[in-house]
């Protein structure tokens, strides 16, 4: 499989560069794992935030209503119980709730090969000499992107960040610096336009081929 490949200056190249099938050819017929690893991304990022209180915790409400017996209402100890309006919240969240999800190696990284083998076959991933944006402006930065004809949603993925670029791509609406080892499934499937480095690439491959030793 064959993509469009991009100088560093943004000018197309005279060849395109093959990519490795072990990684970028799969044929992807089911989208469970896919959609499993998508929401244990969600998941692994939500913040655990929501906490309500139990009629224990709520103040107020230490005297009784009205008198056990004898006024025909029902019997009531608190008017902070969960049955009263300024009560406690029976049921509610604590604060302590473990929403993460994990898999397993390898199943993570066969969600990545088949997340980047669905791009690569949409046409959305591109590659690049390097990226570099010396002056550290948006504005070299965006014109880097038109030059690679990009999406409204671009992924850069590179070796390693460096400031400068991290400083121009930081204002740009929809676009996105992520380190090759850090590479998700959530930031692949929403992804546009997917541009890699070539060191980018040799990461990728190192650690998701079949020939890679990081693979399991």
């Amino acid at each position: 499989m064959a993509v469009e490949s991009f100088t560093k200056a943004g000018a197309k190249a005279s060849a395109p560069i093959k990519l490795d099938k072990s990684v970028f050819g799969l044929k992807v017929d089911d989208h469970g794992l896919l959609k499993e690893a998508y929401l244990a991304y969600l998941a692994n990022g939500r913040t655990n935030l929501a906490k309500a209180k139990k009629r224990g915790q709520v103040r107020g409400g230490g005297a009784k209503p009205w008198r056990q017996k004898g006024t025909g209402r029902a019997r009531v100890g608190s008017s902070r119980n969960p049955l009263w309006t300024g009560g406690g919240v029976a049921f509610g969240p604590t604060g302590d709730e473990n929403y993460t999800k994990r898999l397993t190696t390898r199943s993570k990284r066969l969600a990545l090969r088949q997340a980047l083998s669905m791009a690569a076959d949409d046409g959305r991933i591109k590659l690049i000499d390097s990226l570099v944006v010396a002056d550290g402006k948006a504005k070299s930065a965006a014109g880097l992107l038109a030059k690679l004809k990009c999406g409204s949603r671009t992924l850069l993925v590179v070796d390693q960040k460096e400031r400068l670029l991290e400083r121009a791509t930081a204002n740009l609406s929809g676009c996105s610096v992520v380190s090759a080892n850090y590479l998700n499934v959530f930031d692949i499937m929403n992804a546009d336009s997917i541009v890699i480095t070539k060191k980018s690439l040799e990461v990728i491959n190192g650690w998701l081929s079949d020939k890679g030793a990081g693979n399991a």
